[in-house]
């Protein structure tokens, strides 16, 4: 298997927020800016590389029928390790994200690259897919989240930009989400057609 498309393909081809239209949840839900949008995908991206390696190695123990729980078992204590870890060292960003972080459990990019890639794929080229993924979630999030925050409240990373007045309220509440979304993936779709 091509490493280099394997590595390319979440950031570009498909793409999972923006292309492949999914875990929209915590797309819509967590990027009000673009700290929370980051640090919702760096999450995600950790437990994506992390599940993806453990699967990959475990793929050939695991009796069908139970194929799904086990894989739900092993996302779940990443997701665990990393709720507890931010609980603890970045309390503020914790309370910030709240209910999504234990919802990267059900988050259909990990679970579908840990039943449509890791369980059939080597070590090395799962841990590159989830690398992929994770960072193609990452930016995703990050723009929208970015978006968000320069248009409603003016500033980027919380780093005033433009007075705060000029901000249009919209877009931090959540139908400025789906308006955001909608054109970054307009945009991207006129740059994949290009």
């Amino acid at each position: 298997m091509n490493k280099l498309k394997v590595l390319t393909n979440g950031l570009i081809k498909e793409n999972p927020v923006l292309v492949l239209l999914l875990g929209m949840c915590p797309t819509l839900g967590t990027t009000s800016s673009a700290i929370n949008g980051m640090s919702m995908g760096l999450a995600t991206t950790f437990v994506l590389i992390c599940s993806n390696v453990v699967i990959s190695l475990i793929k050939n123990l695991i009796p069908d029928k139970v194929r799904i729980p086990a894989f739900i078992v092993v996302i779940a204590s990443f997701v665990t390790i990393v709720q507890m870890s931010m609980q603890a060292y970045l309390p503020e960003l914790y309370e910030s994200l709240g209910l999504f972080i234990p919802l990267i459990v059900v988050n259909c990019i990990v679970l579908g690259r840990a039943e449509a890639f890791a369980a059939k794929n080597s070590v090395g080229v799962s841990a590159l897919d989830g690398i992929s993924m994770g960072l193609g979630f990452t930016i995703a999030l990050t723009l929208l989240g970015s978006m968000r925050e320069l248009l409603g409240t003016g500033k980027l990373f919380s780093v005033a930009i433009y007075p705060s007045g000029y901000g249009m309220l919209l877009f931090v509440l959540a139908p400025g989400a789906f308006i955001a979304l909608g054109y970054l993936i307009a945009i991207v779709n006129r740059l994949r057609k290009a």
